[in-house]
């Protein structure tokens, strides 16, 4: 028997119709349509009213009730909203198939738009991946011996290596590198057994917020903007975004004042507010938290009741001098007691970020501070169902902790490499800043860290109008222009929240310094006629 689909064919051309700009459109016609307006007519001449009335039941029966139809899904995944792959970006896969060259700066992912990997970590995970090398006479001609000492070291942290499931925290031995790491950053002390390892930070940020969210009346206060994978993440889980404003005007400052408001208005409306995120260095806004504010939201969760979240992926990524990275937990607990040791907080960070940019490989981790050890023991259950994060990943993790230390035959070249990375991010942020600060109706600020700018262009009435005829967002408008006129490949701001009637765009500052001012020059010459265009 032939299947029953929900759309039929019909003659070339008989369901063509010309849209609002005389277009000629495909209109799809249903199986329901077609039942009740050719189907059923028909079989009435040759059965029983009853009889058909019947056929009818069973077949729209047998179409709406297969799980996986659209209209039968999980609403919270149909709720959910992903900018950074939404519809700029498949647009802009389009038009790679058709040829066209395409920029894509819409995703952190610096490998992808020509950074090279760092030596030293490729050759440990080469020779961690291919032991038998390590049993080749030649092997100290191809790899220093440093690599070499530290793949065998890894090797005989899981038994099997790396084609082996692992603790589903990760690998004891990479989480006591982890925890060193940390305490060398803040000045205190860091229990392996806190630390769990996860594919990529986006996973520890989900299972944490799968614990927390309990139903639709538990809220999240996220900063708007925001990256997606919060408002997303929550909307799968049956959450709450409790959004709180970051101010443009202040170099994406927070206010302590709004965070008391927010909170205050979503009570109001009967929201259980149980935890707060902060994305230090910020994604999509660049800015980086000071000592003293990251004292006042520590101060505002511990009086509210609320866990602190502490995204600090980019926590490496920084390119001014006036605002370094401090963790929240060094804040924390530097504040000493009793709030050191009351405020729960969970921290996460990731190889995909900071000058190593190891995206595909998935390697995240989150520390838990002052959580219950009955919790810890329910988020391990849950971790424990996925057996174990991928092991490559931790070995990633556990080099970004403990990489060559100076005196080392590859700390050198790790050095050079590291610093040069870096370097030239801080001269493509000022690049790009000024770049967009030069184009007519676009107001940027400084990308203080993480690897993104997030202009504002200010859109003139007539572009606003257009969008609208199109049914559009205007910053949708605008972005979808850009990637026609030019290959640049963009996020629009309303991916990520913004105020009413402000409109925005990310891009990365990922793209190769040297192709930095052409770039901008495209930019620039698309933006100005646009302007002229809709002005």
């Amino acid at each position: 028997m032939m299947p029953i689909h929900h759309t039929a064919c019909l003659p070339r051309g008989a369901n063509m119709t010309k849209n609002a700009h005389g277009n000629k459109q495909e209109n799809h016609v249903t199986l329901p349509h077609l039942l009740n307006s050719i189907v059923l007519p028909f079989l009435e001449l040759l059965y029983s009213r009853t009889r058909v009335v019947k056929v009818k039941e069973v077949l729209l029966f047998k179409m709406s009730s297969k799980p996986l139809n659209y209209e039968n899904l999980n609403e919270n995944v149909k709720k959910c909203q992903y900018a950074v792959r939404g519809e700029l970006y498949l647009r802009a896969s389009e038009l790679q198939k058709e040829g066209k060259k395409i920029i894509f700066t819409n995703v952190g992912n610096p490998h992808a738009l020509g950074q090279k990997p760092l030596t030293f970590p490729r050759q440990v995970i080469a020779l961690c991946q291919a032991p038998f090398l390590l049993d080749d006479p030649n092997v100290g001609l191809l790899f220093p011996a440093d690599a070499i000492a530290r793949a065998k070291h890894y090797l005989s942290l899981n038994s099997g290596g790396l084609g082996a499931y692992s603790d589903s925290r990760g690998i004891p031995g990479v989480r006591k590198e982890i925890a060193d790491f940390i305490k060398r950053r803040d000045g205190y002390l860091s229990d392996p057994e806190l630390i769990f390892l996860t594919d990529g930070a986006s996973k520890g940020i989900m299972q944490i917020l799968h614990t927390i969210i309990r139903g639709p009346k538990d809220g999240v206060l996220v900063p708007v903007p925001q990256y997606p994978l919060y408002s997303a993440t929550i909307s799968l889980y049956g959450g709450s975004l409790v959004p709180y404003y970051l101010e443009e005007t202040a170099d994406w400052g927070l206010d302590i004042n709004d965070l008391r408001q927010s909170i205050g208005q979503a009570r109001q409306n009967g929201i259980t507010v149980r935890a707060m995120v902060i994305i230090n260095p910020g994604n999509p806004t660049g800015q980086c938290l000071s000592e003293a504010n990251l004292r006042q939201i520590i101060q505002f969760c511990n009086e509210e009741n609320l866990v602190l979240l502490g995204d600090e992926v980019y926590q490496q990524n920084i390119y001014q001098d006036e605002h370094p990275f401090i963790s929240a937990r060094k804040v924390l607990f530097d504040m000493g007691p009793p709030i050191s040791k009351e405020l729960q907080l969970v921290s996460f960070h990731t190889v995909s970020k900071g000058y190593w940019g190891e995206c595909g490989q998935r390697g995240g981790y989150f520390e838990m501070t002052n959580i219950p050890p009955k919790s810890v023991e329910e988020i391990y259950k849950v971790a424990s169902i996925s057996l174990s994060p991928n092991v490559p990943a931790q070995i990633f993790l556990g080099l970004l902790a403990n990489p060559p230390k100076p005196g080392d035959i590859s700390y050198e070249q790790f050095s050079r490499e590291s610093k040069g990375i870096l370097e030239s991010l801080r001269r493509r942020a000022h690049i790009m800043t000024d770049g967009f600060n030069s184009c007519r109706n676009v107001v940027c600020n400084f990308t203080e860290g993480a690897m993104y700018s997030f202009p504002q262009i200010k859109l003139p009435p007539g572009a606003i109008d257009a969008a609208k005829e199109l049914g559009k967002a205007p910053d949708v408008f605008y972005c979808l222009k850009l990637l026609e006129a030019t290959g640049i490949s963009t996020v629009p701001g309303s991916g990520f929240g913004q105020k009413e009637g402000v409109f925005h765009l990310r891009t990365t500052i990922l793209p190769a310094e040297e192709d930095m001012p052409a770039i901008m020059a495209s930019f620039k010459k698309f933006n100005d006629e646009f302007m002229q265009q809709y002005e």
